[in-house]
């Protein structure tokens, strides 16, 4: 099964590109874990709550790879999750490293901040998007996964990720 996880910073169209790429290949996408956890919390969250929020991500992803598709969508993964962590508190919960490293996607598309901002109770970084793209990039360009940086309209974000999954896939 190929894994391929959308990554980036707030508001970069994570989540839209996962549905639509889902729908283009007929498989399955896995919502980002972090909306369950904090949206009956209205958006609270303390530093432990990101190895709890990590721990939900990698079981919504271990769910969906069990099913019988050779392909699955991850809107978000744990490497967002660290980023988020290192951005805020300085620092990463040594489960949320351990797990990355045993859960790798075969390929990762990064989201550019070439997109208008929607604001969004549970969004926190509405002025950082250029700053967190770059250490999204230096992340992923050090994970060795293979990448893809996704920007433009609907219609060259859709067709750019599509490439880069048949490049592998």
């Amino acid at each position: 099964m190929k894994k391929i996880a959308i990554v980036g910073p707030e508001s970069t169209g994570k989540t839209e590109l996962s549905k639509v790429l889902a729908a283009h290949y007929g498989v399955n996408w896995v919502p980002e874990y972090a909306r369950t956890y904090l949206e009956p919390r209205n958006g609270f969250y303390e530093e432990k709550d990101l190895a709890k929020i990590a721990n939900g991500q990698l079981k919504s992803q271990q769910g969906a790879i069990s099913t019988n598709h050779d392909l699955v969508f991850f809107d978000t993964d744990l490497l967002v999750i660290k980023i988020w962590a290192q951005f805020k508190y300085g620092r990463v919960d040594p489960f949320i490293t351990d797990a990355m490293e045993k859960h790798q996607p075969d390929l990762y598309l990064l989201t550019y901040h070439d997109i208008p901002y929607e604001e969004d109770p549970l969004r926190e970084n509405p002025n950082d998007r250029a700053a967190l793209f770059e250490y999204y990039e230096r992340e992923v360009k050090s994970s060795n996964v293979p990448y893809a940086i996704i920007k433009g309209s609907s219609e060259e974000r859709s067709q750019a990720a599509i490439q880069a999954i048949n490049n592998i896939y």
